[in-house]
């Protein structure tokens, strides 16, 4: 069987399937799209299927022209009817994985996507999932739903693998084009055809792995890793913060060895659509095995806290000008998870701004990328234009994320104090109102 789908993967006469059609789904099925490849986009919430079909992009990493193009020459299209994947030779699944309440797996979006696409699979196709998730979820998870859905035998009539997203929105330089792609199959001849179509696609390479367990498992590590570290100078902005220390100059300082030190930062959290809940996806599942992720555990707990510990910090900076949190109007600048971008996915800025509140602070927000957001069932919107009489009118501004098109001198102009949690506001020389994290 593979001989015959690794020639069609090189004429180009596969068809590619896609479902999610979000921050990982589109990206990818435009590229699959531009390497010569039919691909039909699958999404629950028409908005985005008639977006799509429309040409309209509303996702940071696609470029407009290039979707536009892609739609109108008919090599990309985007539907909600799933019998459609009976077409698909080659079917992605790159839907979101949150957690729950109880900061637990929450599985519901992998497994109603295998539950829709199982009934309309087509002997010989290829199935990847996508979406980060703890390892396990490939074989123990999503096969036993497609077989039983579909009535075929994983490895003899399709093919089953794992390739973990590895998108950075608002990067400059790496993009799904150029992101080296890792991929786990179930057999040896999964492994090769799955390879093969991303090879085609992508330009980063393609590193092949011996099971879906150990790319799962890959991709947690690379998050961990990060949040980990984050912990750790989180942590240690708390005790430089307690013996009159510059974190920022610290690390300034330690990056200057050549060797042996990655620079990560301090800010008053964790967001995005990995970073903070992968973690809980690998504790969550050593605990099936009696093992408790410790290190790791710790690390969440520090950046879980940052929130409390940055309104905290601001409580301070108004006590300090003989000022209660209570009754003050506080000025937050950025609610998106990262700078130069409109992605406010699991922000701390958004908990920040619920906690001043909570504690009594008139709490505004400005942000030039997201212009209104939903949090605990509550939209706020961004006021429309940080003037001087703006920044000059809050007892405090908290800058929460650090956008480069903030004119931070204006700010520090007027601003009465300001608390900078992401020293974006490093370039500013007068500083006798600033107080960074």
């Amino acid at each position: 069987m593979n001989r015959d789908i690794l020639d069609r993967i090189q004429d180009r006469s596969i068809t590619c399937g896609t479902v999610g059609l979000g921050y990982v789904g589109l990206p990818l099925a435009v590229e699959k799209a531009k390497a010569g490849f039919r691909t039909i986009g699958f999404d629950v919430q028409p908005a985005k299927v008639e977006m799509v079909n429309a040409g309209q992009n509303y996702i940071g990493d696609v470029v407009q022209e290039d979707l536009a193009q892609l739609v109108s020459s008919g090599m990309l299209e985007a539907t909600n009817d799933f019998s459609r994947v009976a077409q698909c030779d080659f079917i992605a699944l790159c839907v979101p994985t949150p957690l729950d309440a109880h900061q637990q797996p929450d599985t519901s979006y992998m497994e109603a996507s295998a539950r829709e696409i199982a009934p309309h699979l087509k002997p010989g196709a290829m199935v990847v999932l996508e979406s980060t998730t703890y390892p396990g979820t490939t074989e123990d998870l999503i096969r036993p739903i497609l077989e039983e859905g579909s009535g075929l035998v994983c490895g003899k009539d399709f093919y089953l693998g794992f390739s973990p997203e590895r998108v950075d929105p608002g990067n400059r330089v790496y993009k799904t084009k150029n992101t080296p792609k890792v991929v786990g199959a179930i057999g040896e001849e999964a492994l090769e055809c799955i390879s093969a179509v991303y090879e085609a696609v992508l330009e980063g390479g393609v590193t092949r792995v011996s099971s879906p367990r150990v790319a799962e498992m890959e991709k947690i590590l690379e998050n961990t890793y990060r949040n980990v570290n984050i912990g750790l100078v989180n942590e240690l902005a708390q005790l430089c913060d307690e013996m009159a220390i510059d974190i920022w100059e610290v690390i300034d300082a330690a990056k200057t060895k050549p060797y042996g030190f990655t620079a990560f930062y301090p800010g008053p959290g964790l967001g995005g659509h990995c970073i903070p809940l992968d973690p809980y996806y690998l504790s969550w599942k050593a605990r099936e095995y009696g093992f408790h992720t410790s290190m790791i555990e710790a690390s969440m707990m520090v950046n879980d806290r940052m929130p409390e510990y940055c309104v905290d910090r601001a409580a301070r900076v108004l006590n300090g000008r003989q000022k209660a949190l209570n009754g003050s109007r506080v000025l937050v600048l950025g609610v998106a998870y990262k700078q130069d971008i409109d992605d406010y996915r699991e922000s701390p800025a958004l908990k920040v701004v619920d906690l001043l509140e909570r504690r009594g602070a008139e709490v505004s927000y400005f942000d030039p990328w997201v212009s209104s957001y939903r949090y605990k069932g509550e939209t706020r919107e961004s006021i429309p234009e940080l003037t001087p009489e703006v920044v000059a009118s809050a007892d405090l501004v908290l800058v929460a994320c650090g956008h480069t098109n903030v004119d931070y001198e204006m700010v520090q102009e007027n601003a009465q104090a300001v608390f900078d949690t992401k020293n974006a506001m490093r370039g500013v020389v007068n500083r006798d109102n600033i107080e960074v994290l």
